[in-house]
């Protein structure tokens, strides 16, 4: 019986291959992306899952409130992560965290390095297992130093790295330290990211000593491992008494400044975050937000991708039901029953979904590569291999097979044995079902198009936006010698003096937007100005910063080189100046611990220092000599930029020759911070456009059985005197109405949703109806092309020939 099913399926399905090529090509298409889009999904929502201890693993923040509202703060002080395990009950292990990069060197190797500097519970807490050497106290010792295996081999080699010693340079000098531990290396999943581990008292003394027994200053994140039993709310509330101990002169000063408290009356309040959110977590504004938009908008991607092309086999499956009505009625005749015919029908619909999740499987895996270059990431099929994700996707196609299989075979099953005969179906109701699938196919189409083009305008909108410095002609890169940051960044100079394409150099202990080597990072001050709380980001410049970026000076003047007067002088931007409130802002005075003085020389105009969502915040920038500056800027002369770049690069080569030279332009850099926009515009650009392939194909099939199914009326038609283009339009107008209606419904849908995700920047575009217009127009076009070739050849081909048809 089931062999008989098969075969009978096998030739209906070659009698029909037209259809079944299109269904297979259709379906395989979908799976293929879909599968490639699950994996990007379920990779980025698996991150940090890993961890043994996970459910019981927080990020410490704190919701402080400020004049201009509530802020997220994740910096804490260095005697915090103590004090809270020592007087909080519910802390079971804590760790101080703070990252930056390093440089170590091993005989005749200098490699720069990614560090994280933890305390000892670190590994305790986080399952980073250790594969060699010191397993229960790896980093006690503030000597000690562990590394993950491929640290291990860049340095070591084959060698047996456990005992041995490297050099990492701190405060400029080759500090020894003993490999202790060798860890294994992280999945691509973990949040975290570093090469070589070290106690968290082993920082460089400019960065640790100064901060030691302080709360007023706050540079690192803290992590902690909650108590069994211990909710995190439980454990909120029984901070306070906390907060108002170690916090007590910063809430004075809020309540003194008329700063609100948040409902509960508290000024400050600490809070923790889930380490499964961290990733998602958005500190940019006010209370952190969690969003997991990205995954779950692609995950949405993918089904409605897949749902298009089960849309396209069911509006088929039953068009080409009026073609085998007499096969229906003679096999009814002949004695079959209702479940036999379902089963053939099921059958069929089985064999082509079969073949199309293989054929799916293969295409994602000859498309694997390309798709993780294009969105940068290392979601493989290894992201897929767990039970409940197989599970799961082993019942969707079993789902998918019986709904989008099981519906059409169902309905052909039940048709009368004499309405079969006849060959004459009353399809009205079916032509509804149809028709409300076309519009809905050409809707998500629609919507899929406006997005695009809404992300695409605001992406472009904030990369070609004037950010207020000179992002084309500037080059930036980290000093990441062995020579300290004044040294080498005279040497630079020194190098390009004659280099007639060079304009100026200076240096900046940050860097706008993201550079090659990743790192970013911001500091804010806080002061007391007039007997009220004032804060500010802070940045420490080299003299002719303003000079080479370009910034706009409208009071006052830059620093000076050689001037020894601007250690004790400072730049503000318009932020700031609105801050401060003086009529005459030029040498206002800002004090400093109580007792250093700065004065104010000159104000620029704002800039934007920070993500492109953000608005300006205070800026002031500092001249301190003898500063760790860590970048350096170069900019060059607009002509034959290639050349200037090669010739900055060439220079460090010549002054740190074992440091990687990681420059790029500022432009380069702020198209890095774009990237999650750029991921998400590609993402919803290639749904769009697979949208309406897939529904393209679906249309070509309808009007193929269409044009069949009305050949006697098209040649009637000619006969009595229809012109080919009276008879193109009918054929079409009826196809055009559903795309103008999807239009009609997906506009307003697509207007709201992007409203909504457009509220997310500060700086972004204007929506215009032009926009949606296009949107539509690019709908209609597609599907006039889909169908005019057959349509045409229809209206033009011999009557004669249309009637003779039986």
């Amino acid at each position: 019986m089931i062999r008989n099913y098969f075969k009978t399926a096998i030739r209906s399905l070659w009698k029909n291959r037209t259809f079944t090529a299109l269904n297979i090509v259709g379906l395989t298409t979908a799976f293929g992306v879909a599968l490639l889009l699950a994996m990007f999904a379920v990779f980025q929502l698996s991150f940090d899952s890993f961890h043994e201890q996970g459910e019981y693993l927080y990020q410490v923040y704190s919701e402080d409130s400020t004049p201009n509202g509530f802020e997220a703060n994740i910096s804490k002080p260095e005697p915090f992560a103590v004090a809270l395990r020592d007087e909080i009950t519910g802390v079971e292990r804590i760790t101080r965290y703070n990252g930056s990069g390093i440089l170590l060197s091993h005989k005749d190797k200098q490699l720069g390095m990614h560090v994280a500097y933890v305390d000892p519970d670190f590994f305790d807490m986080f399952s980073f297992p250790i594969v060699k050497g010191d397993v229960q106290n790896p980093i006690t010792s503030e000597s000690a130093v562990v590394i993950t295996e491929k640290a291990a081999k860049r340095i070591f080699g084959d060698e047996n790295p456990i005992g041995q010693t490297v050099a990492i340079l701190r405060d400029e000098e080759q500090v020894p330290f003993i490999v202790t531990a060798i860890v294994k290396d992280f999945p691509d999943t973990s949040s975290m990211g570093f090469d070589v581990v070290l106690n968290f008292k082993s920082q460089p003394n400019h960065a640790y000593a100064r901060t030691i027994g302080r709360w007023d200053i706050e540079n690192h994140e803290v992590y902690m491992q909650l108590s069994k039993g211990m909710t995190p709310l439980q454990f909120e509330k029984s901070t306070t008494d906390f907060t108002q101990l170690h916090y007590k002169n910063e809430i004075d000063d809020a309540k003194r400044d008329g700063v609100q408290p948040n409902s509960n009356g508290i000024y400050k309040q600490i809070k923790l975050l889930p380490l499964a959110d961290i990733r998602f977590a958005n500190f940019n504004q006010g209370a952190v937000t969690v969003n997991r938009t990205m995954p779950y908008l692609v995950l949405g991607i993918a089904i409605l991708i897949v749902f298009i092309a089960c849309v396209n086999f069911i509006n088929m499956s039953i068009a080409k039901s009026v073609q085998r009505l007499r096969e229906i009625g003679m096999r009814k005749t002949l004695g079959a029953g209702e479940g036999q015919l379902f089963f053939q029908f099921w059958g069929e619909s089985i064999l082509v979904f079969l073949t199309s999740t293989g054929l799916g499987i293969l295409t994602a895996s000859l498309l694997l590569q390309p798709f993780q270059a294009l969105f940068r990431t290392r979601a493989s099929f290894v992201t897929l291999l767990s039970p409940s994700i197989l599970l799961g996707l082993i019942l969707s196609v079993v789902v998918i097979t019986l709904i989008a299989g099981g519906y059409p075979a169902l309905l052909m099953s039940r048709l009368g044995t004499l309405q079969s005969l006849k060959g004459k179906l009353e399809n009205s109701r079916k032509n509804h079902l149809r028709n409300s699938l076309i519009v809905l196919q050409f809707g998500i189409a629609i919507l899929l198009i406006s997005g695009t083009l809404v992300l695409q305008n605001q992406v472009e909108f904030m990369r070609t936006k004037d950010l207020g410095f000179n992002k084309d002609q500037v080059i930036a890169f980290p000093l990441n010698g062995k020579r300290n940051d004044q040294q080498a960044l005279q040497l630079l100079r020194d190098a390009l003096e004659n280099k007639t394409n060079i304009v100026s150099i200076t240096a900046s202990n940050n860097i706008l937007g993201y550079g090659k080597d990743g790192n970013r990072s911001t500091s804010v001050l806080g002061f007391e100005y007039q007997g009220r709380g004032v804060d500010t980001h802070m940045l420490v410049v080299d003299a002719d910063y303003v000079e080479t970026l370009d910034l706009n000076l409208i009071k006052g003047r830059s620093f000076r080189k050689n001037l020894a007067s601007d250690s004790l002088s400072v730049i503000i931007n318009e932020s700031m100046a609105k801050q401060l409130n003086e009529k005459e802002i030029l040498n206002s005075r800002i004090i400093l611990d109580d007792s250093v003085a700065f004065s104010v020389v000159g104000v620029i105009k704002d800039f934007n220092f920070q993500e492109l969502d953000r608005n300006i915040a205070p800026m002031t920038l500092f001249a301190l000599p003898n500063w760790n500056l860590r970048n350096a800027y170069v900019k060059v002369a607009p002509q034959n930029l290639e050349q200037s770049y090669t010739n900055v690069k060439a220079a460090w080569a010549s002054i740190e020759p074992n440091a990687e030279f990681q420059g790029s332009f500022l432009n380069e850099n702020i198209d890095r911070t774009l990237r999650n926009e750029r991921t998400m515009t590609t993402m919803i650009g290639s749904g769009s456009i697979l949208a309406i392939f897939l529904s393209c194909i679906g249309l070509f099939a309808m009007s193929l059985l269409i044009v069949a199914q009305r050949r006697k009326e098209i040649g009637v038609r000619k006969i009595v005197g229809a012109s080919v283009s009276a008879i193109t339009v009918l054929l079409t107008k009826d196809f055009l109405k559903l795309v103008a209606i999807a239009f009609l419904i997906a506009t307003p849908i697509a207007w709201w949703a992007m409203s909504k995700w457009l509220q997310n920047y500060a700086y972004r575009i204007d929506l215009n109806i032009w926009i949606f217009l296009a949107a539509g127009g690019i709908a209609v076009l597609i599907a006039m092309m889909t169908i005019a070739g057959k349509t045409i050849s229809a209206a033009t081909s011999n009557p004669v020939k249309s009637l003779r048809t039986e």
